[in-house]
């Protein structure tokens, strides 16, 4: 399960790193098998295991974000997405005041679309990890049946991951849970209300704890690519 880390003044003193690791969830529906935080808990999975391999300062999670397309279920909480970029521009500037120049944001959440902006606006000094395509790579070399788009909320990636990382946080009935959210050309628009009534959207009935520590395997070799702008 992930824990905030432990780290002390004094450790990151001794540490001095150069890149910070900052994992962006949510708080939002993940239908009726997965919790609230399925978003933040995949981003610190990620972000934990970026930070441990290559000795960057993993700092918490930002657990509240841009879920205003899942604001017909109970239990989403969102914000702006202006208060999402004022929060993680204001992290970047107060990691520079300290001398830590560069940033890596892990996003778990497919809504914080504002976060390619604020990675583009601060000119190479953020990393936005993992890319949709990266996702889609992650996905077929971990053997995922499914595609980005057809399994895009609480299906087969988003279960597998929580059943590699956090299995007792996954409630029972995913197996019978599918559902195909089909042509989603107005979910910027209308949410994701009007294509599922369970919140579910996608297949988690194909959902493995072996498939998520694939998932989590073949980002990290994806993860390497960035290491030449982040000065690593």
């Amino acid at each position: 399960m992930t824990t905030l880390p432990p780290d002390t003044t004094a450790d990151v003193r001794d540490r001095a790193p150069a890149v910070a690791v900052l994992p962006v969830g949510s708080l939002e529906q993940h239908g009726p098998h997965l919790p609230l935080t399925t978003d933040t808990l995949i981003a610190c999975a990620v972000a934990e295991r970026i930070a441990r391999a290559h000795g960057f300062w993993l700092l918490p999670p930002v657990t509240v974000s841009c879920s205003h397309e899942h604001s017909a279920w109970p239990g989403t909480v969102s914000v702006s997405a202006g208060t999402l970029i004022a929060v993680v521009q204001d992290i970047a500037t107060s990691l520079r005041e300290s001398g830590v120049a560069r940033l890596v944001l892990v996003n778990g959440h497919g809504g914080n679309h504002v976060l390619a902006n604020v990675v583009q606006a601060a000119r190479g000094s953020m990393v936005l990890f993992p890319a949709y395509g990266e996702w889609q790579a992650a996905r077929t070399a971990a053997g995922v049946a499914t595609g980005n788009d057809e399994d895009m909320h609480a299906g087969e990636l988003e279960t597998s991951i929580l059943l590699a990382t956090s299995p007792h946080l996954v409630r029972d009935g995913y197996a019978d849970a599918d559902a195909d959210p089909g042509d989603l050309t107005h979910l910027l628009t209308l949410g994701l209300a009007p294509y599922t009534e369970s919140g579910v959207a996608g297949r988690p009935s194909l959902a493995s704890a072996e498939k998520g520590h694939a998932v989590l395997a073949a980002l990290d070799r994806a993860f390497e690519r960035h290491l030449s702008v982040l000065g690593s």
